[in-house]
């Protein structure tokens, strides 16, 4: 073993100490520690404020430990301590100057109750030295996950990750369940008692055992079912697949039923970005074109809607149609819009489309905002009074209703998805994602294959924005803004390009958990921000990433091993 592998390298773990500090300070001082103290994870002995600190110094103990050479245990986690304990000096640091200085007129949120919360309410200095043996035990905990094997640190991850999860929804899943009579009862056992909020201590004990040890066995299980499940006969699988599609289709019937108003609102909320991203996955993942403007399609899709079943008289066209019929014409409109965007940018690439779709996007909605075409689309005062629609005799016109209208969309805009994603069309557009010189080379048709990608998204965007028309029942140009195309792009990049399941996992981490966590609205785009840093340092094919990004964004990593062998 050379000397290089044996030198501690302290530098690197005084600065990473140093950056997770940093980053510790940031959460404190723009609020985030003492606003998410007031919702616990375990009832009465983890806040959400404390989880933010500790999953800064976990993660900090964790790349510190990431950094020593593979196979050092001990170096790695004294690495992991030291580089934890740093970063509790450095919150130390900024709890002494909070309760020496008065810093409020500078900085707003350093506040007295700042300093109780990082010093444990036991004030400086006693509170201190506690918050530096407890970042240092952390982050021994972070080493020992790093040497653990690859699949017991998925399982303790997904175990801490779903015990954070039940922790921060528990108001809602008791709200949802009361009214079912034996799941209450060990509701009220798993959960907090009373003013009491999050899961009681066993009940988090409970949840990260059954998690962590029931992703253990499945993976270590899995390939034994699959190669069981292999073995029988055609007949048999085929059965026990439709089997499953027969459970998973009245779990969607029922689960309206079972979550009442409020969640089923936030489902359908869900699942308009779910099927706008499955559009852009088109465009985004499959073809490679960088589309910034695609809420240009969804505000199309609306407004049509909106135009052609008006009946108050209020516009210059008031047609008086049915949702049903006003569908495919704002489908077909959508679809001419991306064709339209796609002819003069049929010989850019990269940054330059990105700018041109962009402002293809805000053309769209300043003359929806334009007094030119105010008597035929409202203008900044937008549309009002969109009817509901009907189905077979029954009004569409609450959550619970729209929400079997809005999973007919997604479902079909997967079907398509996946027989487009492995068709001839689909290997076209993942060519030319790779290399548009040699996919013209080999013969692919770039004019049609990019206007088809633009065109078959862009009806996804109009499908979505469709319902949102009668969804809402009024429309407005500031509800199309430029944000909408972002939030979906990092849906996608989140869930992983090109992936369709990771547009489903995007779209319930960046649409769903911020609308189920309203109070801590404020802080959505800086939490945006730091998920996209952080899991494109981890993970940056992303949650459930497609299989060809995942190879390409490891192909060092599994160059590595090979060069070592040789």
């Amino acid at each position: 073993m050379s000397t290089t592998q044996n030198t501690f390298d302290w530098r690197k773990t005084l600065q990473l100490g140093l950056i997770g500090g940093l980053v510790g300070v940031l959460i404190a001082l723009v609020g985030m520690v003492d606003e998410f103290d007031k919702r616990d994870i375990v009832a009465g002995t983890l806040s959400m404020g404390w989880t933010l600190l500790l999953l800064t110094a976990l993660i900090t103990g964790y790349f510190a430990a990431s950094m020593m050479p593979k196979g050092r245990g001990l170096p790695g986690i004294v690495s992991a301590v030291v580089a934890s304990a740093i970063f509790a000096v450095v919150m130390s640091v900024l709890a002494w100057l909070v309760d020496r200085f008065d810093l409020r007129q500078v900085l707003v949120n350093a506040s007295p109750n700042l300093v109780k919360i990082l010093t444990f309410e036991q004030g400086v200095p006693n509170g201190l030295f506690m918050l530096i043996g407890a970042g240092a035990a952390v982050g021994l905990l972070g080493g020992v996950i790093h040497i653990l094997p690859d699949r017991i640190r998925k399982a303790v991850a997904l175990g801490l990750s779903m015990v954070a999860l039940l922790g921060l929804l528990q108001e809602i899943i008791q709200v949802s369940l009361a009214g079912f009579e034996g799941v209450s009862k060990a509701l009220e056992w798993m959960f907090g008692k009373g003013t009491e909020k999050g899961l009681s201590v066993a009940g988090a004990i409970v949840v990260f055992i059954v998690v962590a040890a029931g992703n253990l066995l499945w993976n270590t299980n899995a390939p034994k079912v699959n190669a069981q499940f292999n073995k029988l006969p055609q007949k048999s699988r085929r059965s026990l697949r439709w089997l499953g599609y027969g459970i998973l289709f009245l779990v969607i019937i029922y689960l309206p039923a079972v979550l009442g108003l409020y969640l089923t609102e936030v489902v359908n909320s869900t699942g308009l970005f779910i099927l706008m991203g499955l559009g852009l996955n088109i465009v985004v993942g499959f073809a490679g074109l960088l589309d910034l403007g695609y809420v240009a399609f969804y505000a199309i899709g609306a407004y049509t809607v909106g135009v052609l079943t008006n009946f108050s008289g209020e516009l210059t066209w008031h047609f008086g149609w049915n949702f049903w019929l006003a569908l495919p014409v704002a489908v077909s409109l959508a679809v001419l819009a991306g064709v339209v965007l796609g002819v003069p940018v049929l010989n850019m690439r990269g940054d330059y489309l990105a700018i041109v779709t962009l402002g293809f996007g805000e053309i769209i909605r300043i003359l929806a905002l334009s007094d030119f075409l105010k008597p035929s689309i409202g203008g900044s005062q937008g549309i009002v009074n969109i009817p509901p629609p009907q189905f077979l005799g029954v009004l569409i016109n609450n959550p619970q209703t729209l929400y079997y209208v809005i999973v007919a969309g997604a479902i079909l805009a997967l079907f398509i998805s996946q027989r487009l994603r492995d068709s001839r069309l689909g290997r076209s557009w993942k060519a030319l994602r790779e290399d548009e010189d040699v996919a013209q080379a080999m013969g692919i048709n770039l004019v049609a294959t990019k206007l088809l990608a633009f065109a078959t998204g862009a009806a996804f965007s109009g499908l979505s924005g469709s319902i949102l028309a009668v969804k809402l029942g009024t429309i407005y140009p500031h509800s199309f803004a430029l944000l909408i195309s972002i939030n979906v792009l990092a849906l996608i990049i989140v869930g992983g390009m090109g992936s369709i399941p990771g547009v489903f996992v995007g779209g319930l981490l960046l649409a769903g958990m911020p609308e189920l966590l309203r109070e801590f609205a404020e802080y959505r785009l800086l939490i945006y921000g730091a998920l996209l840093v952080v899991m494109m340092q981890v993970r940056p094919e992303g949650f459930w990433p497609e299989a060809t990004h995942k190879r390409e964004l490891h192909e060092a990593e599994a160059v590595k091993p090979a060069e070592a062998e040789a």
